[in-house]
């Protein structure tokens, strides 16, 4: 899941990223409103953490614009700001939920992994699709017989797949939405992935879960779904 950081102060911008980062998501930073602004429209962010007080452009505005463009994304506004008129504000503005400065890390975790999930319709943070459990919170896969050792970028990549079960998902989609703009992206680094979450899974058991559509990009189906059954839905 990716990520956009809007924050001008140098100290908590680059606390938070390497936070996020840490906990298994892809982070761009950038220090004004401006620039946020600029990010926020040019890529679709699984979430934008988006400070209120910032320079060239402050998060109210920016919130106001991205929405009349049509921004979709998520939004967490950070702010000093503590008055019930200020966080009404904030939400009436387009924003999904507001955090008051000082905050502990483990809360602001705690809201965007609820934001992301919310934003693609699951409820639960744990995805169950036969015998493998995919836990959004711990960020792991696991079966029956334990956990999946799979590499963040591998759970990354199964992540996104999960959330979108039963959509075919692009590689390009996947490229976009698992890596920062300032990762090179190598050609073959998705289906290297693929590739190594499929071995992995091979040898807890399951087989088959990740469908390659030649040309198109990869689909886990629905728990309970068959090709019949999409078919007949198609």
């Amino acid at each position: 899941m990716r990520l956009l950081i809007v924050e001008d102060s140098t100290r908590l911008r680059e606390s938070l990223a390497d936070g996020l980062t840490s906990s298994g998501y892809a982070v761009d930073a950038v220090a004004d409103g401006q620039q946020g602004l600029a990010y926020a429209r040019a890529t679709e962010y699984d979430l934008i953490v988006l400070d209120v007080m910032l320079p060239e452009l402050d998060g109210l505005s920016v919130l106001d614009r991205f929405r009349k463009a049509g921004g979709r994304s998520p939004v967490l506004l950070l702010s000093a700001r503590d008055r019930v008129e200020h966080r009404v504000e904030g939400l009436r503005a387009g924003a999904d939920d507001y955090l008051v400065k000082p905050f502990a890390f483990a809360e602001l975790l705690a809201r965007v992994e609820a934001l992301c999930r919310r934003s693609r319709g699951v409820p639960a943070p744990a995805l169950r699709f036969g015998a493998l459990e995919a836990d959004l919170a711990a960020r792991e896969a696991r079966t029956l017989s334990g956990r999946v050792p799979l590499t963040p970028r591998e759970f990354a990549v199964l992540e996104f797949l999960c959330l979108n079960a039963g959509r075919v998902v692009s590689r390009a989609d996947l490229e976009e939405h698992i890596y920062d703009a300032n990762h090179q992206v190598w050609s073959n680094a998705v289906d290297g992935a693929i590739a190594g979450i499929r071995k992995k899974l091979g040898a807890a058991g399951i087989t088959g879960l990740i469908e390659t559509r030649r040309g198109s990009g990869y689909l886990i189906r629905p728990p309970g779904e068959s090709r019949a059954d999409q078919k007949a839905r198609a």
